[in-house]
């Protein structure tokens, strides 16, 4: 007897970032997999896919952003439904990877917050996971599986090369990034600072710039960074490079969480623009602010997704700079 076997791509979403989920879909030519979505009257989440999954192919998307926890126990809990109903594979896909900042110990007894939700996700079923932009490449050695850290640099800088005509300057706001623009200096063809800051570790979302090393002066400075939270960092180190005799000022980075009170901060700091992608859902508030721009990773992500369904080369997507 023969048997033909065809395999089947499956992508769902938990309800976190929904738009960038439905984009990716659409790239991909396929519709979303249908989910029964409930939350009990306790708090408790519900989900249960509506048709077979099995032997499918299952990738589950989910934005780790507010309610930070309850995203990632929905998108744990989708895993472990298709799991339970014979998926072929899962790969967990969260273009923001929750707690990724919380990757080592500063402070004596201080959990590795990121080791453990990496662990659930194992625990949970998924077979992969895949990632944006990780805070610290050292978060795929959490786990035994394979791990894809994906990286937005192709958009942000295609479109800043569009947008710059003259000598540029790629700056990083803390000596930790400077690889990160050293990376971004190579496709923009520019030169590479960055701001020696100080941070006490007692004190959550706190910093001060000190010192910055590189030229500045009559140049354009693109600040680069992988999250924009309260955004104290990059407005320090705008007003700082300003003050060393920069002629523009634009901010990129990966994911803009934008948490209290980045909205004041971007708006009365010496910025031109700030340029962020989907992978967190932004608000209309950030939206509304005219030097903010939001840019799709939905088609770099359609096609990793695709590259790791058919057995094909994801870094070729990226040239290698994904790894």
């Amino acid at each position: 007897m023969d048997i033909v076997s065809r395999k089947r791509m499956m992508v769902f979403t938990g309800g976190s970032n929904e738009p960038l989920a439905e984009e990716v879909a659409e790239v991909l030519g396929i519709q979303l997999g249908p989910l029964e979505r409930s939350t009990f009257a306790n708090g408790e989440i519900y989900v249960r896919p509506t048709e077979s999954v099995r032997g499918a192919d299952c990738f589950v998307l989910q934005s780790h952003c507010y309610p930070m926890n309850d995203n990632i126990m929905e998108q744990l809990i989708m895993i472990d439904s298709l799991k339970r109903a014979s998926a072929r594979s899962i790969t967990a896909v969260m273009p923001f990877f929750g707690y990724s900042r919380q990757d080592k110990k500063v402070l004596p007894r201080e959990p590795i917050t990121a080791r453990l939700i990496s662990d659930l996700f194992m625990k949970a079923g998924a077979d992969r996971l895949v990632s944006v932009d990780l805070h610290t490449g050292q978060l795929q050695g959490f786990i035994s599986k394979p791990f894809d850290s994906l990286t937005a640099l192709p958009i942000l800088s295609d479109y800043l090369a569009d947008k710059i005509e003259g000598k540029t300057t790629v700056l990083s706001p803390d000596s930790g990034g400077v690889k990160r623009a050293e990376r971004y200096a190579r496709y923009l063809d520019a030169s590479v600072a960055f701001i020696y800051k100080r941070r006490d570790p007692s004190e959550h979302n706190e910093s001060s710039a000190l010192s910055m090393a590189g030229r500045v002066k009559d140049r354009h400075v693109v600040i680069v960074d992988d999250i924009i939270d309260t955004a104290g960092t990059v407005c320090n180190a705008a007003e700082m490079v300003r003050d060393y005799g920069a002629i523009s000022v634009r901010v990129a980075a990966t994911h803009g969480v934008f948490s209290e009170p980045a909205l004041d901060r971007i708006k009365n700091a010496p910025i031109d623009e700030v340029i962020v992608t989907n992978t967190l859902p932004v608000n209309e508030d950030i939206q509304e602010l005219e030097q903010v721009k939001v840019l799709s990773i939905a088609p770099i992500l359609a096609e990793t997704l695709q590259a790791i369904f058919m057995n094909s080369s994801v870094s070729e997507i990226f040239l290698g700079e994904n790894a």
